[in-house]
């Protein structure tokens, strides 16, 4: 294995010496894009250290919080650019920049440098010897998450020492039609400045398949190849690059018998994307006659166009963070309701399921700061429906929009990240005094009330389902936190990403018997997660009894195409002797011969 990685690490020259030369790296995102390249410069910006006298350090403060404020604003003008990026670009961006903008808010970074700063120190080397010291705090825990946040107090420290300094950063509104953008490492604040109609792909050392640029690259589209050792300091400005998103290879100045393949490749993938927009007003139906719901998930109100474009027959997830974000303000019920009841209208009968707050961990908020606080491990701590417990206000306006809204067409109520029954029937007394609140105010309620799911994302919740079935309305299986959960793996963390498998027995298993118990109980189950709009596990799921599956809208077409030419009943042959398996690989050999042969 290491002898692969290090021929991989090597450009291989193919030609003359200025000829083509061939790069090899992860393909994250794919599609083949031709154009010119753009070199982001990396480098830190210098930083000067000197001592400022004691009549100086009130100036010296007031200059920090001048460059901590212009920060706060580049980032909420950023979130506001993000937020015209399809899919889940807009949501993966949001998150990071929410986090970024909470260090800046009374932090112990802002905190630590206002310290140096009476202490004599200049702000630009205050800022510097502050972020390198938390980072490398963040960095000797003994935990891969913590220590995978220390990158964002980098890029935060970054962001202050630019603005100190008068460093601008990298803009890319000037570039030309199609370039490809090349740099060491592409941030989230890089990604957001990015024009997609003028971006054809992007090209980086560093990153992998689970990295906030590959998951931002495959929703925008964007042909895009990571890990390229060697990439920089062969590639300039202007150089013609092409880029294999697919087969993760990078060609610089590519020979015409490439571009000629390239070319021939894009074709190919042109005629597929016309093939596959004539299943648009098709039924997702077996080949032996069974039908299977194919849903959207909604990370932006504006994406519902999209969705119904690609022939979701509803909105299966609806991520309700959108509410929360890009503000300072929390989002009251009436407002909340007017959202939910304008996509209700758009839907035009199509059910909705909508999710409750789910924030925490990775996902933040800059509007909810004052509530989230801190946590030596976020992703085990306050969030998703333990912050909306403990907050009931959050809770109760959100459940009452709902309801209201459920009045105007078909909406489902999604809890997630539920662990236990207690979290249940809290959920429903709340619920309870929120009807009565609505009745006494003389506002019209639904009759019967909307269902009410729970999101089957740990591994508790999936041992503990045949208890969950008996007083909940549906189940919705996550599969992404449940992988991670289940196998203690953060998918975003490069040193460990490889191990994330959702076809690991154990990870199955929780699937199988959370959809068991919800057949058993007669309730939906549907499956949200990433593994939903991947065709490749289309035939396990539904062989395990899924008959409901919500995805990206983009996914919606290929998982249609899958569901037509398979036989249920041999898919039902396949998912039994893959749950005879103890081998993650051999699993997957399973999976995949009978994908290419049936």
């Amino acid at each position: 294995m290491k002898a692969e990685r290090e021929r991989a690490a090597r450009p291989r020259k193919r030609g003359p010496a200025k000829g083509e030369l061939v790069f090899e790296g992860l393909g994250v995102s794919p599609g083949i894009a031709v154009g010119p390249a753009h070199v982001v410069e990396g480098g830190s910006v210098h930083v000067p250290e000197y001592r400022i006298e004691p009549d100086q350090i009130e100036a010296e403060r007031a200059r920090f919080s001048a460059a901590v404020a212009k920060a706060q604003k580049q980032l909420v003008k950023l979130k506001g650019k993000s937020a015209n990026l399809p899919g889940t670009a807009a949501e993966e961006i949001g998150f990071l920049l929410d986090a970024h903008l909470q260090m800046l808010t009374g932090s112990r970074v802002v905190r630590g440098v206002e310290k140096l700063i009476e202490e004599g120190l200049n702000a630009e080397a205050a800022v510097q010897a502050e972020i390198s010291k938390v980072a490398q705090d963040f960095a000797a825990l003994d935990d891969a998450y913590m220590a995978a946040r220390a990158q964002d107090i980098r890029e935060v420290g970054d962001r202050l020492i630019r603005n100190l300094t008068q460093t601008p950063y990298e803009a890319f509104s000037h570039l030309s039609p199609g370039s490809i953008i090349v740099g060491e490492e592409l941030t989230p604040a890089d990604t957001a400045l990015m024009n997609p109609e003028l971006v054809g792909g992007l090209a980086a050392v560093l990153g992998g398949a689970e990295s906030h640029t590959a998951i931002m690259a495959r929703s925008l589209g964007l042909p895009a190849v990571l890990g390229v050792a060697g990439l920089i300091g062969n590639v300039r400005s202007g150089d013609v690059i092409a880029i294999d998103g697919d087969g993760g290879r990078i060609y610089l100045n590519p020979s015409t018998k490439t571009l000629a393949q390239l070319k021939t490749r894009q074709a190919e993938d042109e005629r597929e994307e016309k093939q596959l927009s004539r299943l648009k007003k098709l039924p997702a139906i077996t080949r032996d006659g069974i039908a299977i719901g194919l849903q959207a998930n909604l990370e932006l109100p504006r994406e519902l166009d999209m969705a119904m474009d690609a022939g979701a027959e509803g909105v299966g997830l609806l991520r309700t963070e959108f509410l929360y974000m890009n503000r300072d303000d929390l989002p009251d019920e009436d407002e909340q309701y007017k959202i939910y009841v304008e996509l209700i209208e758009g839907l035009s009968g199509r059910p909705i399921t909508a999710r409750t707050l789910d924030v925490g961990a990775d996902k933040l908020a800059y509007s909810l700061a004052a509530h989230l606080g801190g946590g030596i491990n976020p992703a085990l701590g306050l969030r998703a429906i333990r912050l909306s417990l403990r907050e009931r206000s959050l809770l109760e306006a959100q459940l009452a929009a709902m309801i209201r809204a459920g009045a105007h067409g078909p909406l489902r109520i999604l809890l997630p990240m539920i662990s236990t029954l207690i979290e249940i029937r809290q959920v429903r007394e709340v619920l309870d005094r929120v009807v009565r609140r609505l009745h006494r105010r003389r506002v019209k309620v639904p009759d019967p009330l909307p269902p009410i799911g729970v999101m089957i994302e740990v591994p508790g919740a999936a041992l503990s389902a045949d208890a969950f079935a008996q007083i909940v309305d549906f189940f919705a299986i996550g599969t992404n936190d449940l992988t991670m959960y289940t196998l203690a793996i953060d998918r975003g963390e490069e040193q460990v990403a490889h191990l994330y498998n959702p076809l690991h027995p154990a990870v199955l298993r929780l699937i199988q018997f959370a959809t068991e118990a919800a057949l058993r109980a007669r309730i939906p189950v549907s499956v949200c997660g990433e593994i939903a709009g991947d065709p490749r596990y289309t035939p396990l799921l539904l062989g395990l009894g899924i008959r409901e599956l919500s995805m990206a809208a983009t996914a919606l077409p290929r998982v249609k195409q899958r569901i037509r030419d398979l036989d249920l009943v041999a898919a039902t042959r396949c998912a039994s002797t893959i749950m005879d398996q103890s081998d993650p690989g051999r699993i997957a050999a399973l999976l995949d011969d009978f994908n290419t042969l049936a």
